[in-house]
């Protein structure tokens, strides 16, 4: 990694399909700091076992997901690419985190509560402790930024407190992160339900577009997707979220501002607006799809490409844990 770049760190659980918010919210703007940024990208299949998964649909998700970040453009001799669960430091320094996480941090965190109350026949410990976890992801890689949407800065503020409680304790260990938001497309909203962020827990509905969907399934979904009783396509975030949502997409997908956009379909309906922002997605995600095939025909090469991945992470999170260890007073680790 080159020392004269600050170090980001993101992931995504692969508990579902990434869908096209996942794309403009998170991985596109991931593509963009890989040459300003030493990059760390996860699948953090750790995070996602706190909510019951199938086990072969668990793994086959995680090799989609990767070859779906290569095939977005996160070139992988420039980022770190790897699998979580590769690389137990992340869970032999959650641990330690864990012991300087106070309870009531934990229980003030507003996403533990919202999995409790959608997973109410298991409410597991996993889900409680999950912020220390997450901290331990950033931490280990003595990570400057966390590209995180709005509902995600919680955690990268708790990571923030339990690194400057043991930094408090045992002199300088972590860098302390901030989060990294990105200015234009952080949410992409459901397009059933415009008010809500679009979400993987949707996949079933015409709310989500994922990432390898067929254009057929992209187009029947935004031609249902919900508008108002105007006629008029006008960004208005607080009285026309559908439209607004939509508009977002397009310009994601074409480059064109709001104005532009509202200039282009003066006049028009809504259903040519929605024609037009369906076509232009098929469009864009046409060669992540058709790349992403291609990569899961060739899992030699993606076994290869995630124990590159883990062997470098584990280099760098092997450095700050045997720091820790060092600190709170462990013997020092054999080397097998």
């Amino acid at each position: 990694m080159d020392t004269q770049k600050k170090t980001i760190f993101s992931g995504i659980k692969p508990s579902g399909d990434l869908t096209l918010g996942s794309y403009i919210g998170a991985i596109k703007n991931w593509v963009n700091l890989q040459e300003e940024y030493n990059c760390l990208y996860c699948i953090v299949d750790m995070h996602a076992i706190t909510v019951r998964q199938e086990p072969a649909l668990l793994r086959k998700r995680s090799l989609a997901q990767l070859a779906q970040y290569v095939a977005c453009g996160i070139d992988p001799d420039k980022n770190i690419l790897y699998i979580q669960s590769h690389v137990p430091a992340h869970a032999e320094l959650s641990w330690v985190l864990g012991c300087y996480t106070m309870f009531g941090e934990l229980s003030r965190m507003t996403q533990f509560k919202d999995k409790a109350a959608k997973n109410e026949d298991n409410i597991n410990a996993g889900l409680f402790t999950y912020p220390v976890l997450m901290a331990s992801d950033i931490l280990l890689y003595q990570t400057h930024l966390v590209p995180v949407g709005e509902d995600q800065k919680q955690h990268v503020e708790i990571a923030r407190d339990i690194a400057k409680r043991f930094n408090g304790v045992y002199s300088e260990t972590f860098i302390l992160p901030e989060p990294f938001i990105p200015k234009t497309g952080a949410r992409i909203m459901s397009l059933q339900e415009p008010e809500n962020k679009m979400s993987k827990s949707e996949m079933d509905s015409d709310g989500c577009i994922c990432l390898l969907d067929e254009p057929d399934t992209i187009m029947r979904a935004f031609r249902k997707a919900v508008t108002d009783s105007e006629t008029c396509v006008r960004f208005d975030s607080e009285n026309k979220k559908g439209i607004s949502n939509l508009m977002t997409i397009y310009s994601v997908a074409t480059g064109k501002n709001f104005e532009e956009i509202e200039n282009e379909f003066d006049g028009c309906g809504y259903g040519d607006f929605k024609l037009a922002v369906g076509e232009s997605v098929v469009e864009l995600l046409r060669p992540i799809r058709e790349k992403t095939q291609d990569l899961l025909k060739n899992k030699d090469y993606l076994e290869q490409l995630y124990t590159e991945g883990a062997m470098k992470a584990s280099r760098i999170a092997s450095k700050t844990l045997d720091k820790v260890y060092r600190k709170v007073g462990f013997v020092k680790k054999p080397r097998f």
